[in-house]
């Protein structure tokens, strides 16, 4: 507290109560904010007569007042902020009810060195509360004097008092409705909708800056437009139907969704879908309405993307499944519908299958037909190929990466676990995993879970696997470069598909579909397999199996002459070496051939080189020269082997 300068105030007995109160009226009549405490303070030491007046707010936090207005021996404090501790104050603050000390104040706050300092005597002070009798200030006089006890005295203090606690109650509303306002200022610049505020004739009375943008127009242009100029036609009846709704309805209940798109129209021309909500509220009886309005051209044609993009998908799907269905597993030999029953039993359950069988005999189409057949037939089929992938990044391709986990991993990457999950994955050519990678492989099928590459976290997926393999497993567990634990998590329900050699008549049928579909597709009309073509189908050992087979029909057809097909340049010069599975697996060793598959052999090489010769069987391009035997000896076998010519 600064020190006091002399004055000569009016002693307190000569105090006039109607003077006091004309001065409390005139003083602060016309004044507001910091000016009317200012005025308040001036007026209260002069009509008290005592040496100085202030009134402070109250600061909660920190249990200290700051002055609004100091007014002593006739000069301004300025800045003057107070710890209450130990004061005179602190009765005022913490009792909430006035406060007066007539004489000797030194003598009750002993340590209060700025009263000792200023010679101070008296206190009287006052708090100034709110209608909910919340502490925001107080008022209060001192003096060198005594302050009687007089009634006189404490009711002019206690009007002043009032005066002071009203306007600082209102101030602290206004100040309120000032941050209200800035807040819902800010808060309708932030939208990103356009939120426009229309009076009862709906022109437009206030717009938020997303307005300005949505509309490409600048507010000063809006404001007071009619907004109809700004819908289509039939839009702005609309509207205008769903503000009368909303005049009829109750209180508290008056908003709505507009059902539907609305075409809003910019003033350059352009025009773009939107959805939007109307409310009304009114205010000093005027009726206003407040629209929100979203721009959803972006969302529409995203929209539409995704069901061009879905339908796209169900026509793929539904291509997908034609040519599957062209590669349907067909045979009717009896080490095939072996393979049928065995598809039929597993594919209901969820448990992995080892489909083994040498390259080419269809171990894919078996793993599609278990996967089609299962409960998981709406969910994706994932094919991984092991043997074609690197090595190091077999294990990314698996079981996904982060951003970051390894030089050229620029973004986060599903793996194919991931992407099959609640479905199946088919893992072909498993023999092929890398050591380190079947222990993780083994995690998946024994746990349901995994660590994507660079991830701290694990992932837990739901997934059938199915896994097709041409190498010997078991042979491959022996030489320790795969592991026998997860050899017998994949082994749970093996199917061993029989190569095509085994499948007798199976090669016929199945080059007659495969004859069909490329004579289809090549716009092509051919005569029908001929007895002597199936016969030398059979007679060929087909290392590639179906495979070889289909390829073998497909190249007939492609240089068939007179309306058949071409078996002459579409069967390799050479049979290939007749092979067997050694032990039920996909490794094969040469045959030991008996004498009638010799015979077969034999007969078959004949007829192919009789038909290539046209079936001249003497002379520089007859079938002897070809064969590289006399006419005779082969005119012979020709009779032993009952060789016709076909017609």
């Amino acid at each position: 507290m600064t020190s006091f300068l002399s004055s000569h105030p009016k002693p307190l007995q000569d105090l006039e109560t109607d003077v006091a109160l004309r001065a409390i009226l005139e003083g602060t009549a016309t004044e507001t904010g910091q000016r009317f405490f200012e005025a308040l303070v001036q007026n209260l030491a002069k009509a008290l007569g005592t040496h100085g007046a202030w009134v402070t707010e109250y600061l909660p936090e920190t249990r200290r007042l700051r002055a609004l207005a100091f007014w002593i021996d006739g000069q301004w404090v300025k800045n003057y902020e107070v710890d209450i501790a130990g004061t005179p104050c602190e009765r005022v603050i913490d009792t909430a009810k006035l406060v007066h000390f007539p004489d000797h104040i030194l003598e009750i706050f002993p340590q209060e060195e700025e009263l000792r300092a200023a010679g101070v005597v008296s206190y009287m002070g006052m708090p100034l509360q709110d209608v909910d009798g919340r502490i925001l200030g107080h008022v209060a006089v001192i003096d060198r004097r005594p302050i009687p006890e007089e009634p006189r005295v404490h009711a002019i203090f206690q009007i002043f008092a009032a005066r002071a606690a009203a306007e600082l109650q209102r101030m602290r509303a206004e100040a309120e409705v000032r941050e209200r306002e800035e807040k819902v200022g800010r808060l309708l610049s932030s939208a990103m909708d356009a939120i426009i505020e229309l009076d009862h004739r709906l022109h437009i009375t206030r717009v938020n800056p997303a307005t300005e943008k949505t509309f490409q127009c600048p507010a000063e242009k809006m404001i007071g437009q009619d907004f109809r100029c700004f819908v289509r036609s039939e839009d702005a009846d609309r509207l205008i139907a769903l503000t009368d709704e909303l005049d009829r309805r109750p209180e508290g209940q008056r908003s709505l969704w507009i059902p539907g798109v609305l075409t809003a129209c910019c003033p350059g021309g352009q025009s773009f879908p939107a959805e939007a909500t109307l409310s009304s509220f009114e205010l000093h009886r005027r009726k206003f309405t407040t629209l929100i309005l979203r721009n959803i051209h972006d969302r529409m044609k995203a929209e539409e993307k995704i069901q061009s993009l879905t339908a796209e998908a169900e026509l793929l799907r539904a291509e997908l499944q034609s040519l599957h269905q062209d590669d349907a597993l067909l045979g009717e030999s009896l080490a095939f519908r072996r393979v049928l029953q065995d598809i039929a039993q597993v594919a209901k359950t969820d448990a992995t299958v080892l489909i083994t069988g040498e390259t080419g005999t269809g171990k894919e189409l078996v793993a599609r037909a278990i996967h089609m057949a299962s409960t998981r037939r709406e969910r994706p089929l994932v094919t991984v190929n092991c043997a074609a992938m690197p090595a190091t990044l077999i294990e990314s391709e698996l079981f996904g990466h982060e951003q970051g986990a390894f030089t050229g991993a620029t973004k986060k990457r599903e793996g194919r676990f991931s992407l099959a999950d609640k479905g199946t994955i088919f893992l072909d050519e498993v023999g092929e995993l890398p050591l380190e990678l079947q222990a993780k492989l083994l995690r998946v099928l024994q746990e349901g879970e995994f660590d994507p590459v660079g991830s701290t976290s694990t992932r837990k997926v739901d997934v059938r696997v199915l896994a097709a393999t041409n190498r010997d497993l078991t042979a491959a567990v022996k030489q320790g470069t795969f592991r026998d634990d997860l050899y017998y998590r994949l082994n749970v329900f093996p199917i061993r598909l029989p190569s095509l050699r085994e499948r007798g008549d199976d090669v016929t049928q199945l080059a007659s579909v495969f004859a069909k579909r490329f004579t289809s597709k090549m716009g092509r009309t051919l005569a029908p397999l001929t007895a002597d073509a199936a016969r030398r189908l059979q007679a060929y050992h087909w290392p590639g199996n179906v495979r070889e087979l289909q390829n073998v029909i497909e190249r007939a057809v492609i240089t068939a002459e007179a309306g058949k097909l071409n078996l002459d340049r579409a069967l390799p010069e050479t049979p290939s070496v007749h092979q067997v599975p050694v032990g039920g697996t996909a490794l094969f060793r040469e045959a030991i051939l008996s004498a009638k598959e010799l015979e077969e052999l034999e007969r078959s090489n004949i007829l192919r080189a009789l038909e290539t010769a046209k079936w001249k069987v003497a002379g520089e391009k007859g079938a002897a020269s070809l064969l590289g035997l006399n006419a005779s000896t082969l005119s012979s076998r020709i009779k032993t082997l009952k060789i016709q010519k076909p017609g």
